[in-house]
């Protein structure tokens, strides 16, 4: 009953703030588009600096980590592969929702309400991972246009990433009057991802439930197959390995169909993977979570 308790601990907050964000999608049909530019220009970056920084995270300590989160970014679209071919379905369609995953709006509430605020900067790391891959070998897969790339590169969230890391690097620490602010700017971020991804799932259409269906298990099987298959070759700590099964089984990123929307990549079948994705994730999460409890928590 313990766990059971703790489980329920863990997915209600981030249910009610989906909940919540659904309810008002459907009820009041908001633009989300100014608060989620402004999530992403203003409020990601001060959390990835506020906890970077603020806590004297020095990425070289978690190189491991780092390297394990790749193999299952990348991996997970190299398992993926074999799908596309014996059924025919695009690998660009496909491959992106299964490798990028949900690691900001579901991951960062998800690892702090499993873990508590010590994991933030573990699950921090896997989601700076995500998120590089994402707007880099992502965004230059579905874009020919070096354009797209170089905004990319000079965007406000890798701006910040660099910053912290190399401040992190050299020891240095910031005055707190600095940081205060910027604390505080990045405590939005968790709620209002929450709030938008339930806003959402109201509008995409559910026209695709067959390919909808087989991309939103593809992505958290195919994670969760190359942690099975790397933790026994890693060292890590037991929350880093917990947070790493986590980080594997998330549901398929929201910025998937933003992106498909974008490049005209079939948005309506990535769109399908992507509600019915995160729509399973409330029965496959809390199935995961009755392992990593006990063992890792």
């Amino acid at each position: 009953m313990d766990i059971a308790t703790r489980i329920v601990d863990i997915i209600f907050p981030i249910f009610v703030i989906v909940a919540l964000g659904f309810y008002c999608g459907n009820r009041f049909n908001p633009d989300m588009r100014v608060a989620n530019n402004l999530n992403m220009d203003i409020f990601v970056p001060a959390l990835i600096f506020s906890v970077l920084v603020g806590q004297s995270v020095d990425v070289r300590d978690y190189l491991t980590l780092i390297t394990a989160g790749i193999i299952v970014v990348i991996g997970s679209g190299l398992l993926i592969w074999p799908i596309c071919r014996a059924t025919g379905i695009q690998l660009k369609t496909l491959a992106p929702t299964c490798m990028f995953n949900n690691a900001g709006n579901m991951g960062l509430p998800l690892i702090v309400l499993t873990f508590g605020e010590a994991a933030l900067p573990i699950a921090m790391i896997l989601f700076l991972v995500e998120n590089t891959l994402h707007f880099t070998i992502g965004m230059a897969w579905l874009s020919n246009s070096s354009h797209s790339k170089w905004k990319t590169v000079i965007s406000p969230i890798m701006i910040a990433t660099i910053i912290a890391i190399i401040i992190g690097m050299t020891n240095y620490s910031p005055p707190k009057t600095l940081l205060l602010p910027i604390d505080m700017l990045g405590q939005i971020v968790i709620p209002l991802m929450l709030f938008s991804l339930g806003v959402r799932l109201s509008s995409v259409n559910l026209k695709t439930l067959p390919f909808g269906l087989l991309g939103g298990f593809a992505c958290p099987l195919t994670g969760l197959i190359l942690v099975i298959i790397i933790l026994p070759f890693v060292d890590l700590s037991p929350t880093e390995m917990g947070t790493l099964i986590l980080f594997g089984t998330l549901p398929p990123a929201i910025m998937n169909y933003m992106f498909a929307e974008r490049y005209n990549q079939e948005p309506d079948k990535v769109a399908s993977i992507v509600i019915i994705g995160n729509g399973i994730s409330f029965i496959t999460i809390p199935l995961i979570l009755l392992y990593v409890l006990p063992n890792f928590a």
